[in-house]
C-alpha cells in the first residue's frame, strides 16, 4: 500500500476521514451498500458487507471496490440495474478503485501498477480492459469523472511531485491537460458534464484556502463558486444544466449541502432533514440531488430532493431499507431514479459520532489514497 503525503488541502478533511472509521465501528455491526429503485420501491445488496459504491449511469450501471478474498480492493462494475458484479481488475498492483462511468459503461478510477504508484485508468465499453492514463508528470494520479465523450477528470501530482493538480483529458481518456488552480497550489476535480464543464475544488491564492470551481466547456478557465460567506466550500457534482452540488463549511460550524443554479450561477442552501450537518454527493440532470444529513434526533440519513434542489425527503420514507438497516448517505443517482446508497445498522450512538460520519461520509471521496496501492 503506498502512502502519499497529505498536503494541507487534503488535511482539512483527513480528521473528518479519520473519524468515520472511529464512528463506524462505534455505531454499526454491519455497513452495506445498496441499488435502489425509487420506481419499484425496492432496495437490494451490492457484495455484502464488502463493497463500496461510487458511481452510477442511466443503465443502471454501477461502479466502486469490494474486498477480494486475498484481502486487496478491486474495483467492479455491476450489469443493468445493479445485477452482477464484475471484477475489474488492476494495472499490474494489488489493489483498484472504480468512481465514475458513463452512458457506454466506460469506467474510470485508479490502480496500483507494476511499478508502485497509483495510476488513473479508463476502460472500454461495459468495462471491458483498463488503459493508465499517466500523469502530469508525477508519480500519482486519480480519476473521479467522466462524461459520455470519454472526457475523463481527476487530479496528478505535477512534474515537480510536489502539487496536485485537476486535470482533464481530451474524449475516451486520451491526452491529460492541467486545468490550474484558483492560485494557490493545489486543485482537484471531481465531476464532469457532457459539455467538459468540470468541478472540484482548489486552494485560492487568498490564504490558500479552498473554493469550489466550475470551468467552462472542454475545462476551460476556472471561476470560484464562493462559499455563501463560510470559510470553506468544495463541489463534487454537476449535471448537464451545470447545476453544481457540494458543501460549504465554517470552522467548528456545521457542515451543509448546497446547489447552484445553470452554469455554477448563485449557491443556495439545502438545508438538513432537522439535524446540523448535511452533504451533497450527487445530482441528475432533473436537479434531484443525494446525499446524507442529520436528522432532528442525531441520526444521520440518505436523502433525496425535488427537481432543482427543492426539498430534502428522508429516503427511508420512499423506499424501506433492508431489515436492520437505515441508509446513510446516497452517493449516486441516475436519470431514473436509481441510486447508490451507503447504509448500516445502527448500535447505540452518540449523537456527535453521527455528525462525525456524516461529514466523513461527504468527504470520503475526496481523499484519493483511501485505496491507494502498490
Amino acid at each position: 500500500m503506498n502512502i502519499h503525503p497529505c498536503y494541507t488541502l487534503r488535511n482539512l478533511v483527513l480528521a473528518a476521514v479519520l473519524a468515520v472509521g472511529f464512528a463506524s465501528s462505534a455505531l454499526a455491526q454491519e455497513v452495506a451498500t445498496f441499488f435502489v429503485d425509487l420506481n419499484s420501491k425496492e432496495a437490494s445488496t451490492l457484495g455484502g458487507e464488502s463493497s463500496y459504491a461510487s458511481g452510477i449511469n442511466d443503465l443502471g450501471q454501477v461502479v466502486g471496490d469490494f474486498r477480494t478474498a486475498n484481502g486487496f480492493s478491486h474495483a467492479f462494475i455491476t450489469g443493468l440495474d445493479g445485477i452482477g458484479m464484475t471484477d475489474l481488475g488492476t494495472l499490474g498492483g494489488g489493489d483498484s478503485v472504480a468512481r465514475g462511468i458513463n452512458r457506454a459503461g466506460q469506467v474510470v478510477g485508479e490502480s496500483g501498477t507494476a511499478n508502485g504508484p497509483s495510476h488513473a485508468f479508463i476502460t472500454g465499453p461495459n468495462g471491458k480492459g483498463m488503459t493508465d492514463l499517466g500523469t502530469l508528470g508525477g508519480n500519482y494520479s486519480a480519476a473521479y469523472g467522466i462524461n459520455d465523450s470519454g472526457q475523463v477528470v481527476g487530479y496528478s501530482w505535477t512534474v515537480n511531485g510536489t502539487v496536485p493538480h485537476a486535470f482533464i483529458t481530451g474524449p475516451n481518456g486520451v491526452g491529460m491537460t492541467d486545468l490550474g488552480s484558483l492560485g494557490g497550489g493545489e486543485s482537484y476535480a471531481f465531476g464532469i458534464n457532457n459539455s467538459g464543464q468540470v468541478v472540484g475544488v482548489s486552494m485560492t491564492s487568498d490564504g490558500q484556502i479552498p473554493h469550489a470551481f466550475i470551468t467552462g466547456p472542454n475545462g476551460a478557465g476556472m471561476t470560484d463558486l464562493g462559499t455563501l460567506g463560510k470559510d470553506y466550500s468544495y463541489a463534487y457534482g454537476i449535471n448537464d444544466a451545470g447545476q453544481v452540488v457540494g458543501n460549504f463549511v465554517s470552522h467548528n460550524e456545521p457542515s451543509h449541502a448546497f446547489i447552484t443554479g445553470a452554469n455554477g450561477l448563485g449557491m443556495t442552501d439545502l438545508g438538513t432533514l432537522g439535524g446540523l450537518n448535511s452533504q451533497a454527493r450527487g445530482i441528475n440532470d432533473a436537479g434531484q440531488v443525494v446525499g446524507g444529513s442529520d436528522t432532528g434526533d442525531g441520526v444521520t440519513h440518505a436523502y433525496i430532493t425535488g427537481p432543482d434542489g427543492a426539498g430534502m425527503t428522508n429516503l427511508a420514507s420512499l423506499v424501506n431499507p433492508p431489515t436492520r438497516f437505515i441508509y446513510v448517505s446516497a452517493t449516486a443517482i441516475n436519470n431514473h431514479g436509481q441510486l447508490v446508497v451507503v447504509g448500516d445498522v445502527p448500535l447505540v450512538p452518540e449523537p456527535e459520532m453521527y455528525s462525525m460520519l456524516l461529514l466523513g461520509l461527504g468527504l470520503i471521496g475526496f481523499l484519493a489514497g483511501r485505496r491507494a496501492t502498490a
